[in-house]
């Protein structure tokens, strides 16, 4: 058996040509920057292009690297378990897959008996949350909040809220209600007149009789939109008493990343019914999950319902280890700790740079919002761009976000130290100075 590795050609130019050349027109078209980047290497918080240079990851790959690049522990795990076998399908048993639910439900919220079916993704775990909810309350409406994301395949498009991620064909049955922007909401600051949209949307756009809302607990690709207190359990009351579930999407909010909590949705003192996640479940490795209560999910076992790789004891090694780290390195404290420095940093950006109508955000999942006037909050996505890639050149990675491309998401691997803080604050403000 050959060990020589496959060859590559790691030049950026080759590597653009190639992508033009061979991707479909829809993977071709989600590339940030103006000028092709090519990443060849990741160690915990930073990355190393082609070229050598190094940046600070403030996108985590999408929040898909949780604990870090490359992490010692996780990629042990894997390559052990991947060894001995590297895929097993679910009709078979396999201990790491059963482990790794065990230690998901015992991250849930007591007093529930929980249960957890492993998929490939998030968008299936989304898909399979929309079914589980519909086959328990035997509804069909589903409510989802505007500017949400929720995945790209066509049942999680459907109830995304943001048009530039909705192609045609998506199926129905999904009415919107307006989310709790408390910086730029239909509404206003607040959390009633929020609540009371639910109840105005379920009696004008349902039967009255739904199957469940889906919310982000922090939406991540709307622009970091925090749910403002008492907006998580007044829409839970609200939709169980039309016969619905609550559904937490934790996937980008998850895992100890808002510092406070390790799922976000614990910050509003409610308990879902489902709760959704992947992305940093598996710190790279493709994996995601829904849990749920033992008796919601119970009637999905009338019908066939299989993920060919959901559950994959790669993946699931993986898992265990990123679950391992975020307990015994102090992962969630550490988000807190330096999310809390950064933030301070960005809001003193915000005074020294009028191009900022707000910055917002918890722990390891922090936003900047650009407006061309404060006062009239109107988005500017053309200033957007520019910072982003005068980011670029600053070492600094992170992503342009938000119903109008208006907003720098920031949601690093959670090992972002105190010592990178200054130098991300720096490197931002020299990026808005460039724009003179």
């Amino acid at each position: 058996m050959s060990a020589t590795p496959l060859e590559t050609d790691w030049s950026p130019a080759a590597t653009a040509a190639r992508r033009d050349r061979y991707y479909a027109a829809s993977q071709r078209r989600f590339v940030p920057f103006q000028d092709p980047i090519v990443f060849r290497k990741g160690r915990m918080q930073y990355l190393w292009d082609a070229d050598g240079r190094r940046y600070i990851d403030l996108l985590g790959m999408n929040v898909c690297v949780s604990v870090g690049h490359a992490h010692p522990e996780v990629v042990a795990a894997a390559m052990a378990q991947a060894r001995e076998l590297t895929h097993c399908t679910t009709m078979f048993h396999h201990p790491t897959p059963a482990h790794l639910a065990e230690e998901l439900a015992a991250t849930m919220p007591r007093g529930h008996d929980w249960v957890v079916h492993f998929t490939n993704s998030g968008a299936e775990a989304i898909d399979l949350a929309m079914t589980m909810a519909r086959t328990f309350t035997g509804n069909l409406d589903l409510l989802a909040l505007r500017t949400a994301y929720h995945g790209p395949t066509a049942a999680a498009q459907s109830i995304t809220g943001i048009a530039g991620w909705r192609h045609p064909g998506m199926p129905g049955n999904v009415a919107f209600v307006a989310e709790p922007n408390q910086y730029r909401g239909v509404f206003g600051a607040g959390t009633q007149p929020y609540l009371d949209e639910i109840d105005r949307t379920i009696a004008a756009a349902t039967t009255g009789r739904v199957a469940g809302i889906f919310i982000e607990s922090v939406q991540g690709y709307g622009g970091i939109v925090e749910m403002p207190p008492g907006y998580l359990s007044g829409a839970a009351e609200r939709v169980r008493a039309a016969g619905g579930l609550y559904v937490a999407d934790e996937v980008q909010s998850g895992f100890g990343r808002t510092g406070d909590h390790m799922w976000g949705f614990e910050a509003g003192g409610v308990v879902p019914d489902v709760v959704v996640m992947a992305k940093g479940i598996g710190n790279g490795f493709p994996l995601g999950a829904v849990v749920a209560r033992r008796e919601v999910a119970a009637p999905m076992a009338e019908k066939f319902l299989f993920h060919t790789y959901g559950a994959n004891p790669t993946s699931c090694a993986a898992g265990r280890a990123v679950l391992r780290v975020i307990r015994e390195d102090r992962v969630q404290d550490n988000a807190k700790r330096v999310g809390a420095a950064l933030l301070a940093r960005l809001k003193d950006l915000q005074g020294r740079h009028a191009a900022i109508g707000d910055v917002r955000g918890r722990g390891l999942m922090l936003a900047i919002e650009m407006v061309k006037d404060r006062a009239t909050k109107e988005p500017d996505p053309k200033t957007t761009a520019a910072v982003f890639e005068n980011c670029r050149e600053q070492g600094l990675i992170l992503s342009k976000s938000g119903p109008f491309q208006s907003v720098l998401r920031m949601v690093p691997p959670m090992c972002l130290a105190l010592e990178d803080v200054d130098a991300v604050a720096e490197g931002l403000d020299a990026a808005f100075g460039a724009l003179a």
